[in-house]
């Protein structure tokens, strides 16, 4: 006996429709595992960020070369962004109000006693993503931030970092066990 899936059936029967309205049938059927392809945008707006805008460009780079599950955009003229970049005078910080949405002040206090600004901004951008402070630790980790000292120019996240910000993203958008709980303020 021959069983035929519904899917199957469905699928034959929308390459078949297509073809009558004279469209093009070509694309596999859609799975639940493909929306795990597509990255989640966040965008960011560091027009606030004064001499630090180029560092904080880099710092976005920086995560979207290390994850697949986000991505980090520059918000478009008038879009209302995710992530909000600011410059001030204070320790650098970052309030999270959500997975993916908070502010980040890249403060020029830490930059004064030698810290690099690109490590600074992937540091902050990494809480926004969910990560916590990790301190102290080596250079090798992002997140142990200004207790690595300021000779430690590392701004790229280490594998448990990547990972931790993958699964923060990739699972239906629930945050890991370690992630940062929501909303808080993270002084660096």
């Amino acid at each position: 006996m021959h069983v035929r899936t519904v899917t199957g059936g469905l699928a034959a029967a929308v390459a078949v429709t297509f073809s009558l309205m004279g469209g093009q049938a070509s694309a596999a059927p859609f799975t639940a595992s493909d929306s795990a392809l597509a990255a989640r945008v966040v965008t960011y707006d560091a027009s606030g960020s004064a001499e630090f805008r180029s560092a904080v460009d880099r710092g976005a780079a920086i995560w979207n070369e290390s994850v697949d599950a986000v991505e980090l955009r520059p918000a478009a003229a008038g879009q209302r962004a995710n992530i909000r970049v600011l410059a001030d005078n204070g320790w650098p910080r970052a309030i999270t109000t959500s997975l993916g949405n908070g502010t980040v002040y890249i403060g020029r206090q830490a930059v004064t006693e030698g810290h690099n600004t690109i490590r600074i901004s992937s540091h902050e951008l990494g809480h926004i993503l969910g990560l916590p402070d990790r301190k102290p630790g080596p250079c090798s980790s992002l997140m142990s931030g200004s207790s690595a000292g300021t000779t430690c120019t590392n701004p790229y996240p280490n594998t448990a970092e990547k990972t931790e910000v993958e699964g923060n993203f990739g699972s239906a958008l629930a945050p890991t066990a370690g992630a940062v709980p929501f909303p808080v303020t993270t002084v660096d």
